[in-house]
């Protein structure tokens, strides 16, 4: 081996340790020297002094180049290209015009909604689900994983127990009862709490079997325009997140992907950890894609001209022609350089006509496996660095390369179909991810605040529309600010994925009857039937039947209920709460469980 380089003077201190270090490692540091890396080794001890560290942190580098396709020498060269580029401004859209993209519009509850969600349903046991969770809540202020987090505060119900209570829901419907894969990303940060939180809970009802973790490892952050790769302090690499499009590469190398292909999955739908109402889309967005023959069915919502949210854009130019996510910040200038000078600005209809992205993706499960294999996974890298001036000389920090799920298009060929199905927002698209006072801004602002009391709020916003949609009354109840973010007081209303997955589902249950006001209402059961229910004031009513339970539920209701009790910006009160800014106090709703099978009448 050629080890000249260790004759510069600024390796001195590693020369002396070159005997104490592995000849695998000695290939990799001269790997990295070659590369202009020689910072990384130029500050070592003499041997006997911090030798444990100098081992971990070779064991690091070659951690890092064993789990990146190329290595870090291959890590280094797409940094400083993509570099170049983001410095001399290059525009990745050059030579292509913006058009429509293929869409289907689901924004309203019409006969093709309910026929779309009638194909979706009958291929539950052909769904895979993949969740994308490898994110902390400490910019929501709640100190544990996202998973954790409540979605209702009603009953305190889990993101993570909410979802696998809809894949068991979906289980139940389906012809062989076959368990729903779920595969869950993860991160260093996030890998170990939500395995903790599964065996805590026995996995919530799901089978051990049936969950797949895959683990997201982190990428060398990148101090300069040159691709140094920046040191936190000595032996210690800067490591960042490399962003939610590692999906791809894991279910590849894990063989994750070509397993659930042999074993029957045909479509896998990826999600996002805090997006509550993704599976309110599921039924029909799985109807859309078989109907219209979808390798690539991309969920998205109106989007307002402007909105931070990016934008879904067929793409046509340099022979070629592709469906892709354009972010909100490209979209204006593409706009202006192609089509409309005026850049991104609303329609007829009020809105954009790119419909917004949800980060929500339908994938036919054949097509991806055969994109996987030839792609390694690998998915388009970017960059995104702050410079400290126009000159673009110096970053303000250290940057990563970064992948995005939904670029996956940009590998398909001409055979692939792409095509968008758009929903309404709060049936498809809450996200939590903001803290209080940063949604009370942005609602000051005019967007919207993805916060963890909006994204209840429409979570309940759903449970009325399926009510409505039944042909019960629905009467809302004043909007209030609480800590400046909007929350509607009622009705509150919980149809559990046991009770309903469908519109078709709901309408067979839901006879009659009205709720009003701040009432709360909720069903957690197969067999459950309302007749001509009446719920009215602060009235709650909670029904829970149990396999083999049928419930008969008829008259009008009248009780104390729960009521909203709000919580100052400095109340000391449990993570879950202050994160909302409000609890809800049980006052005497009338609460029903039943949990051995026979038939049941409620009456008022």
């Amino acid at each position: 081996m050629d080890t000249t380089f260790l004759d510069h003077a600024e390796l001195a201190g590693l020369k002396a340790n070159w005997g104490t270090i592995a000849a695998d490692r000695q290939e990799l540091v001269a790997a990295l020297v070659a590369e202009g890396q020689a910072a990384l080794f130029a500050d070592w001890d003499a041997p006997g002094t911090n030798d444990a560290a100098k081992a971990a942190f070779l064991d690091s580098l070659a951690k890092i180049n064993g789990n990146y396709p190329g290595g870090l020498v291959g890590y280094i060269h797409n940094a400083r290209k993509l570099l170049a580029e983001s410095k001399e401004g290059a525009n990745p859209f050059e030579g292509l015009t913006p058009e429509q993209p293929e869409k289907v519009d689901l924004t309203s509850f019409s006969a093709d909604f309910e026929k779309y969600e009638a194909v979706g349903a009958a291929r539950f046991d052909q769904v895979g689900v993949v969740l994308v969770a490898g994110g902390l809540g400490e910019r929501l202020g709640y100190n544990g994983i996202k998973l954790d987090i409540a979605v209702e505060v009603l009953e305190c119900t889990s993101y993570l127990k909410h979802y696998a209570d809809n894949l068991i829901a979906m289980q139940a419907r389906s012809a062989s009862k076959r368990p729903v894969p779920f595969v869950i990303m993860v991160s260093q940060d996030t890998g170990p709490k939500t395995i903790e939180s599964l065996e805590a809970n026995h996995y919530f009802g799901l089978r051990k079997e049936q969950v797949f973790i895959l683990q997201q490892e982190l990428v060398p952050a990148i101090a300069d325009n040159d691709g140094a790769l920046a040191l936190n302090a000595k032996y210690e690499l800067i490591l960042k997140p490399h962003g939610h499009g590692d999906i791809h590469m894991l279910l590849h190398t894990s063989g994750v992907a070509a397993q659930l292909k042999d074993a029957g999955i045909e479509y896998l739908m990826f999600i996002q950890d805090t997006n509550g109402p993704s599976f309110n889309t599921l039924p029909a967005a799985v109807g859309v894609s078989v109907e219209n023959g979808y390798d690539f069915n991309s969920l998205a919502i109106r989007r307002k001209p402007g909105e931070a949210v990016g934008g879904l854009s067929k793409l046509v130019g340099n022979g070629k022609e592709f469906t892709l996510n354009v972010e909100y910040n490209q979209l204006d200038p593409l706009l202006r350089a192609t089509i409309n000078p005026a850049g991104d600005v609303a329609d007829e209809t009020g809105f954009s006509p790119f419909p917004g992205n949800c980060n929500t993706l339908l994938i036919k499960l054949d097509t991806y496996v055969r994109i996987l294999e030839a792609s390694r996974g690998i998915i388009a890298e970017f960059v995104n660095p702050k410079y400290t001036d126009d000159t673009k000389s110096a970053f303000k920090k250290p940057t990563r390369l970064e992948t995005m799920m939904q670029d996956l298009p940009k590998l398909f060929g001409e055979s692939e179909k792409v095509g968008v199905t758009i929903f309404d927002r709060m049936w498809s698209f809450s996200p939590n991810k903001n803290n209080v006072a940063d949604a009370a801004a942005k609602i000051a602002a005019g967007g919207p605040a993805d916060a963890s009391a909006t994204a209840e709020n429409d979570f309940y916003a759903a449970g009325r529309a399926r009510l409505e949609v039944a042909g019960m009354q629905v009467e809302t109840a004043e909007e209030k600010r609480i800590l400046g973010v909007p929350f509607t007081l009622g009705p509150k209303v919980i149809l559990r994925p046991s009770f309903a997955m469908t519109l078709a589902e709901g309408r067979a249950k839901v006879t009659g009857g009205a709720i009003r006001g701040e009432a709360t209402l909720i069903l957690d059961g197969a067999d459950i039937a309302l007749e001509n229910v009446e719920l009215a004031g602060k009235t709650g009513l909670v029904v829970k039947a149990c396999a083999g339970a049928k419930v008969t539920v008829k008259g009008r209701f009248e009780n104390a209920g729960f009521e909203l009790v709000e919580l100052g910006a400095d109340a000391d009160v449990p993570e879950y709460l202050k994160i909302r800014g409000y609890r809800f106090e049980n006052r005497g709703a009338a609460i029903y469980e039943f949990t051995e099978p026979g038939e049941y009448t409620i009456e008022a």
